[in-house]
């Protein structure tokens, strides 16, 4: 009889553990979000599209949650490092991420990753996609993609910008250069602000961003756009060919950004943060800004979100390693 009592012990105590940290998460959630002001990591330096949408979104958020959403800017190695301090954040619903396309292409193309994207995040809303935007500065003798074209088949070596080694413009147009044989340099950047400012400065003649990121600087004068990398052109900026249209038919590459919390958190806290985010995001001043900076909002909640994110990793994991792409 003694080792069935000790079973049914076992079972007791299990069963009261569950309880109570089921208890405990419940509690939780119910008093979320009122403890403390919400941490919102931009995983980009300041200035570019990542630190602009977080902005944009931790403004409405105020008012939907009724409690202070704070931006904190941790930049570097592609969105790893600010991604990793998520990761290693409570799951307590007080520190979220806003990620860029680079989310699903590291892991493919760093191999000591300090974090497993999928095993130790959680996948909360892909806000949105939007065209990327090859551009030339304005001093470049550059003006049309056609004429680039010309002149990368004359062997005419050139060099671009991107937001990062890996990133989904320097991917895009790695691509593109290895199947048409073009002689091009990648210079990577921190973030989409310095890739900017260098463009605006003539000191990087093609910069490669999403329109959200590079419409401002066209706007001004400052940049030249030659081609933008979705397969249909952009209602923003309609007058720009698409890299499809241009000689490259198929060719396809959207930028695309999304919210990531640390793994763990209680499914409540997940489902009622998810909610925040879409009443936010369908807020006509949220939705206009994001509009006119050619973001298409899609805010798709974790069953949309984390499948993106694997086909992603999976597509351009295939891509690094079939052509040898290192950072």
């Amino acid at each position: 009889m003694a080792p069935f009592l000790d079973e049914r012990i076992i079972m007791k105590k299990w069963i009261v553990a569950a309880v109570a940290a089921f208890s405990a998460s419940l509690g939780l959630a119910q008093d979320w979000p009122a403890a403390k002001p919400i941490r919102l990591i931009a995983v980009f330096p300041p200035g570019g599209s990542v630190d602009q949408v977080a902005r944009i979104l931790a403004d409405a958020l105020r008012v939907q949650l009724n409690q202070s959403v704070v931006v904190e800017n941790i930049g570097g190695a592609s969105g790893v490092i600010g991604t990793q301090a998520v990761v290693r954040a409570a799951p307590d619903g007080y520190t979220f991420g806003v990620v860029f396309d680079t989310h699903g292409v590291n892991p493919g193309l760093k191999p000591s990753m300090p974090f497993d994207t999928l095993r130790d995040l959680e996948h909360i809303n892909l806000i949105g996609t939007a065209p990327m935007v090859l551009a030339a500065s304005k001093g470049s003798p550059i003006t049309s993609f056609a004429q680039l074209v010309d002149a990368a088949r004359a062997k005419q070596k050139n060099s671009y910008g991107s937001i990062g080694s890996g990133s989904l413009g320097h991917l895009a147009m790695a691509s593109l250069a290895k199947s048409a044989g073009f002689e091009w340099t990648h210079v990577p950047y921190r973030g989409g602000g310095p890739l900017m400012t260098d463009a605006v400065g003539g000191h990087v003649p093609l910069a490669v961003g999403s329109i959200f990121l590079v419409k401002p600087h066209v706007d001004t004068g400052n940049v030249k756009p030659l081609v933008v990398t979705t397969s249909k052109r952009s209602r923003q900026m309609p007058d720009v060919p698409t890299i499809a249209e241009s000689g490259f038919p198929g060719f396809d590459a959207p930028a695309w950004w999304g919210v990531i919390g640390p793994a763990k958190i209680p499914p409540a806290i997940v489902s009622r943060f998810n909610d925040a985010l879409g009443k936010a995001l369908r807020t006509p001043e949220v939705a206009q800004k994001l509009s006119t900076q050619g973001i298409d909002i899609i805010s798709g909640g974790p069953e949309v979100f984390k499948p993106f994110v694997e086909k992603q990793m999976a597509t351009w994991t295939r891509f690094i390693k079939d052509n040898n792409i290192t950072e």
